[in-house]
């Protein structure tokens, strides 16, 4: 490939949103200007049924935008003159039927648009796009691993199907980007990569639009509608098994009255945990903000943030927090303890334990000083490597380089 030629690049992901939503598109942002031909394959969730029972599977730029999902990213690329395009089939949900529908519309996508390079996030969006783009001809082949879709909490059976699709998908990948040094050791220790293919990567984020102005604790809790001298502890993610909404709603159950509870971030989980909150006598102090984008905002009101995760990567809101000074807990999983350093830069705890939890926010809220000191190593700990910027140059020294697959 040439080095002084525009590449056409495409990212390919499921769902473009959250965590691994705003590092591909922040990884995209900051490709060299003038070098990169720019699209995203994004997959149709909030297109609707009756479009894709018609045949109307695959929808471009300003139409993909309209059907794009709230919280969706394709706004944001669109408006930044990238190419869009939407593949109907390409859902989060396993369905034979759809995978197969996908497979077969993404391989014609990815031939139309003679892309130079693919790159592929996320689980389905990784598996697939990987098949169909190597279908497709396409010269280089860059995955992200942003963490891994199998973990402990599967039967060996599904764990095993997946390690599988992964290991088939690696064959027709010419390098990798690993989200936390944990992702890198799995890779390497199930054969998923050779060492030249894999290398190190960071949540990309703008940890400067995060820093805390003064007064913003103040103005956040005000605008949360916030009783005067509650003490408050936060947590971000998607309501789902994975993040353990749940467990952090019963560690907040065992923390005194005073101690409110906030969680930004919507999913499946809502109506069950608006339940759980009744039951557990919470509902005061319990708050379940849903879907947000002032996040930036909303940090300065958490005195504390907790993650109950059973399994991550490593997350972007652990960097966001840290740029707004927030003490940490998160749950010691990987790869939480590239950030999170016991005792240092926050507290670990184990996962799928509210007593755990409870005790460690606990002891965050009574002791401030202490968690302050650990906020400003956390602070400290995260470098230029996290930022945007660093992720463009990865990106580019990567889509360059001269790894290939097997």
């Amino acid at each position: 490939m040439s080095t002084t030629r525009k590449l056409r690049v495409a990212t390919v992901i499921t769902r473009f949103n959250g965590g691994a939503g705003q590092v591909a598109l922040n990884g995209v942002l900051a490709l060299p200007d003038g070098e990169y031909e720019r699209a995203i394959v994004t997959g149709g969730v909030g297109m609707d049924s009756t479009a894709m029972a018609s045949g109307d599977d695959v929808r471009y730029g300003d139409e993909a935008v309209a059907n794009a999902a709230p919280g969706d990213l394709t706004p944001r690329a669109h408006a930044a003159g990238m190419e869009i395009v939407q593949v109907g089939p390409l859902v989060p949900q396993i369905s034979p039927r759809d995978d197969l529908a996908a497979l077969r519309t993404l391989t014609r996508v990815l031939a139309d648009g003679r892309y130079d390079v693919v790159h592929t996030h996320s689980a389905k969006g990784g598996v697939i796009g990987r098949v169909a783009a190597a279908r497709a001809g396409v010269p280089r082949i860059v995955h992200t691993w942003h963490g891994f879709p199998f973990n402990e909490f599967q039967s060996w059976a599904r764990r095993r199907l997946y390690i599988r699709l992964e290991r088939i998908a690696a064959k027709r990948t010419d390098a990798f980007l690993a989200i936390g040094s944990e992702t890198v050791t799995t890779a390497l220790r199930l054969g998923l990569t050779t060492p030249e293919r894999v290398r190190l990567s960071w949540p990309a984020v703008d940890v400067g639009a995060y820093a805390s102005a003064p007064g913003s604790r103040a103005q956040a809790r005000r605008r949360l509608d916030l009783p005067l001298g509650v003490k408050v502890v936060g947590s971000i993610g998607r309501l789902t098994f994975q993040k353990g909404p749940e467990i952090f709603a019963k560690a907040l159950a065992r923390l005194p009255d005073d101690v409110f509870g906030l969680w930004v971030g919507g999913g499946p989980m809502a109506d069950e945990l608006e339940r759980l909150t009744g039951r557990l006598g919470i509902e005061e102090r319990m708050r379940w903000l849903g879907h947000r984008d002032d996040v930036a905002d909303v940090l300065p009101a958490f005195d504390v943030m907790a993650m109950a995760s059973r399994w991550e990567g490593l997350p972007c809101v652990l960097v966001e927090a840290i740029g707004a000074g927030i003490p940490l807990i998160a749950t010691a999983v990987p790869s939480n303890q590239d950030l999170v350093l016991a005792g240092e830069t926050g507290m670990l705890v184990r996962p799928e334990d509210p007593e755990g939890l409870a005790g460690a926010i606990a002891a965050l809220l009574d002791d401030p000083s202490a968690a302050a000191r650990m906020a400003e190593r956390a602070r400290a700990r995260v470098g230029d490597w996290f930022s945007p910027a660093h992720l463009g140059t990865v990106l580019d020294e990567t889509y360059r380089g001269s790894s290939h697959r097997p």
